[in-house]
């Protein structure tokens, strides 16, 4: 039986569709990696996702999931993939796992120095080598993560400063550093707490902010009181964070980080929760917290009296 013009013109115009649909898959900048159990973690896997047609990407986001998750998905995410686009970046989404313990609410993985921080520089160095983009196995590395992805976030920053843009800490409750070393003080950073979270939480946090900026640490304690366990507006405010940030610690041609200083931020106290920039270097006798640029300021305000961002 043959068929008629518009039925074979049809099928064409369909094959067409999967053909160009199976082709953009092919292409698509997707990847992952595994790392074989050590002495910290059972599974170490990682999606690496980068910008079309990005040339040299400048540094990596590393999205890190709650205590035992799969946090792979993230590297599809639009939002995280819009920002990543915007800055040149490649996104790394992890997944760790501990080996079986009785105490399952402490995360053996997120005390990166004992193996799982030497995980992820590992996947970063097979990755850029299968997508020949050399970069990426020694770029400057942003982290953001949720929970016991926070906790990872911090150590990482405490184990290897030298490697970190800035981080997120995010409503995490088990830590294995307390003051960090004084250049891990020098990476600026976000430590989110939840008005409605554990109290447990709340306290360890607010203790590792408290020490850490009595020693000069470039960080804010950013409070959502309506917020529990939960990202909330958490990513929404460290995608500002982060937008500010790269340029002020990354020329468009150099992976080299740039040292950042607290009388070039802004500051804002807790009682009056007002923001203005550094006048005075001089220690006060009352935590405030630091930001890298008036609009992160800002966007700390409306956070903290439950306001809309600008």
């Amino acid at each position: 039986m043959r068929l008629n013009f518009s039925v074979r013109r049809a099928i064409v115009a369909l094959i067409a569709v999967v053909v160009c649909g199976s082709a953009r898959i092919a292409r698509a900048q997707v990847i992952e990696d595994s790392i074989a159990p050590g002495n910290n973690f059972d599974k170490a896997q990682f999606r690496l996702w980068y910008p079309r047609d990005a040339g040299k990407l400048r540094a990596a986001l590393v999205l890190v999931p709650g205590s035992n998750g799969d946090g792979r998905a993230m590297a599809d995410d639009s939002t995280w993939q819009t920002f990543a686009t915007r800055n040149k970046l490649a996104i790394v989404a992890c997944r760790f796992t501990d080996k079986p313990h009785e105490q399952g609410f402490i995360e053996n993985y997120v005390n990166v120095s004992q193996g799982s921080g030497q995980a992820l520089l590992d996947a970063l160095t097979h990755l850029a080598a299968r997508v020949q983009h050399p970069e990426i196995a020694s770029a400057p590395l942003l982290f953001w993560g949720m929970s016991a992805g926070g906790e990872f976030n911090y150590e990482f920053a405490a184990w290897k400063p030298e490697r970190v843009v800035a981080f997120v800490v995010n409503k995490g409750g088990i830590y294995y550093s307390a003051l960090t070393p004084r250049a891990t003080r020098a990476v600026p950073a976000l430590l989110f707490i939840g008005g409605k979270d554990l109290e447990s939480r709340v306290n360890t946090i607010t203790g590792l902010f408290a020490v850490n900026r009595r020693g000069g640490a470039l960080w804010a304690l950013a409070e959502e009181p309506g917020a529990g366990h939960i990202v909330g507006r958490s990513r929404d405010m460290s995608i500002m964070f982060f937008d500010d940030v790269l340029p002020l610690r990354l020329d468009e041609s150099s992976t080299t980080l740039k040292p950042m200083t607290e009388k070039s931020g802004y500051i804002a106290d807790f009682k009056s929760k007002r923001a203005e920039a550094v006048k005075d270097t001089t220690a006060t006798p009352y935590l405030t917290a630091w930001f890298p640029t008036e609009r992160v300021a800002r966007a700390w305000q409306a956070m903290v009296t439950e306001k809309p961002f600008e």
